[in-house]
C-alpha cells in the first residue's frame, strides 16, 4: 500500500516525538508499505519566526525565513529514519525532484506538480521521501508558501497526485471529536465523517484538517486523522469519507416561503425554537431558514404550505411577540456547493451579478461555509440555473 503520512508540528515538537514518528514510519516500511512523509515545522517554529519578523521585508525574504522550520524538520526526520536502517531522503524547494510547483500567480501548477509527484512515486520502492510541508517552488525557483494549513494541503495533494491509497494526518487530537474535549464532557472520537461535514466544520473553527487540503480529496483516496501517540500509521483515528465536488443543483420540487413577523424577534430567546419545533412535531421538513430583525422565513415543500401556515398561525396567536404569518409560492432554489468557494474573494458577487443583470428577482441568498443557496421565483428557475452553471 502507498501511504502519504503528514506529521504536524506538535507530533514533531521534541526529540522523543520525532523518534515516535520515525518508529511508526519504519514499522510501516518494514511491513512492506511505500511511505512518503510530509513534515510540518517542529512545534510552534513557524509562528515564532513570523512573530520575530518585526521589520519590513518582501515576500521572497519572508518565505525564506518561515521555511526554516519545515527545512529543519525534514532533516531531523531523515536522520531519525536513517538511524533505524531506513533509506530516506529529504526534499525541499530547490531539491532535485521537488514536486510542488506554483505558477506566476502563486497557484499550484497542476500539470507540472502531478508529473513530478508521479516521478517521485516511482522512486519510492525502498526509499522514503521526506518532504517539507507548506512550501512550494515558484517558476523562477524561488520559495513560495501554500498558506495557512499548507502542510495538510501538501499531504493530500501528494496523496492525489502520487496515486496513493491513503493519506494519514498525524496530529495532536484523537481524530474528529463530537465536541471540544476541553469544553464539553463525554467528547468522543467520530470513527467516520464525510468530507462535506468536515469542510464545513473546518471553516467554522474546527482545527483538524485544513479546508484547502480537503479540496484535493477524491473518492478513491482514503484520508485518516490519528493522534501522534497512537503509533500505528495504518489503523485507528477518524476516516474522512467521500469527496467534495463543485455542484450546481436545482431542487426539482417547488418550495413555499413562509414568513413570520414580530417585534425584534431576533432578540427574543426561544422564538426560533418554538416555531421550528412546531413544524418538526408535525413532520414538516424545513429546507432552509432566513432571518431578519423582525422576521423569520421558513422554506418548505410547497405541498406542505397550507398545513404549515396553520401551524405557524397558531404560534402567532399564542405569542405576543409575533404579529403575522404570510406565504409566498412557488419558489425555486438553486444551490452552489464547491470545495473552492470560500477561498474565492468576491464569489457571492460573481454569482449574483449575472442574475441581477437579467433582472431576475432574488428572494433570498442563504450562505454557509461551503455553499450558496439562491431563492428565485419558480418561473425564473431555468434561467437562473443556466446563468449559475455558466460560472462553474
Amino acid at each position: 500500500m502507498r501511504v502519504v503520512a503528514k506529521f504536524g508540528g506538535t507530533s514533531l515538537g521534541s526529540g522523543d516525538r520525532i523518534d515516535r514518528a520515525a518508529d511508526s514510519v519504519a514499522a510501516a516500511v518494514e511491513d512492506g508499505h511505500e511511505i512518503a512523509v510530509v513534515a510540518s515545522a517542529m512545534g510552534s517554529t513557524t509562528d515564532d519566526l513570523l512573530e520575530d519578523i518585526t521589520f519590513e521585508t518582501d515576500e521572497m525574504d519572508r518565505a525564506q525565513i518561515v521555511s526554516m522550520g519545515e527545512r529543519t524538520s525534514v532533516r531531523m526526520l531523515k536522520a531519525a529514519l536513517a538511524s533505524r536502517g531506513i533509506e530516506a531522503r529529504f526534499l525541499e524547494p530547490g531539491s532535485e525532484g521537488w514536486p510542488v510547483i506554483t505558477d506566476e500567480y502563486g497557484e499550484v501548477d497542476v500539470e507540472e506538480t502531478q508529473a513530478r509527484a508521479l516521478a517521485l512515486a516511482e522512486e519510492m520502492d525502498g526509499v522514503v521521501p521526506v518532504l517539507t510541508g507548506f512550501l512550494a517552488e515558484g517558476p523562477d525557483g524561488s520559495i513560495t508558501t501554500l498558506g495557512r494549513g499548507g502542510s495538510d494541503t501538501t499531504a493530500v495533494m501528494m496523496g492525489k497526485y502520487m496515486d496513493a491509497d491513503e493519506v494519514v494526518i498525524v496530529t495532536d487530537v484523537e481524530g474528529v471529536m463530537t465536541g471540544d474535549p476541553n469544553v464539553v464532557e463525554g467528547a468522543r472520537n467520530v470513527g467516520e465523517i464525510s468530507v462535506d461535514e468536515l469542510r464545513n466544520l473546518s471553516f467554522r473553527g474546527a482545527e483538524v484538517v485544513a479546508p484547502s487540503a480537503l479540496s484535493y480529496k477524491e473518492g478513491p483516496l482514503d484520508v485518516r486523522v490519528v493522534h501522534y501517540q497512537h503509533g500505528d500509521l495504518l489503523d485507528g483515528g477518524t476516516s474522512i469519507e467521500g469527496e467534495f465536488k463543485n455542484l450546481v443543483d436545482l431542487r426539482e420540487r417547488p418550495l413555499a416561503c413562509l414568513t413570520v413577523a414580530g417585534r425584534a424577534i431576533r432578540n427574543e430567546p426561544g422564538i426560533f425554537q418554538h416555531l421550528s419545533e412546531a413544524l418538526g412535531e408535525s413532520d414538516v421538513n424545513i429546507d432552509a431558514v432566513a432571518s431578519g430583525m423582525d422576521t423569520i422565513t421558513f422554506y418548505i415543500d410547497e405541498s406542505e404550505a397550507e398545513r404549515a401556515e396553520n401551524i405557524l398561525h397558531r404560534e402567532v396567536i399564542a405569542r405576543d411577540e409575533l404579529s403575522s404569518v404570510t406565504v409566498d409560492s412557488p419558489t425555486a432554489v438553486i444551490r452552489v456547493t464547491g470545495g473552492e468557494l470560500p477561498n474565492q474573494p468576491g464569489i457571492i458577487n460573481e454569482i449574483v451579478k449575472p442574475i441581477a443583470d437579467e433582472r431576475i428577482h432574488l428572494q433570498d441568498v442563504v450562505t454557509s461555509a461551503t455553499s450558496v443557496a439562491l431563492f428565485v421565483e419558480w418561473d425564473d428557475r431555468e434561467k437562473t440555473l443556466e446563468l449559475t452553471q455558466d460560472l462553474f
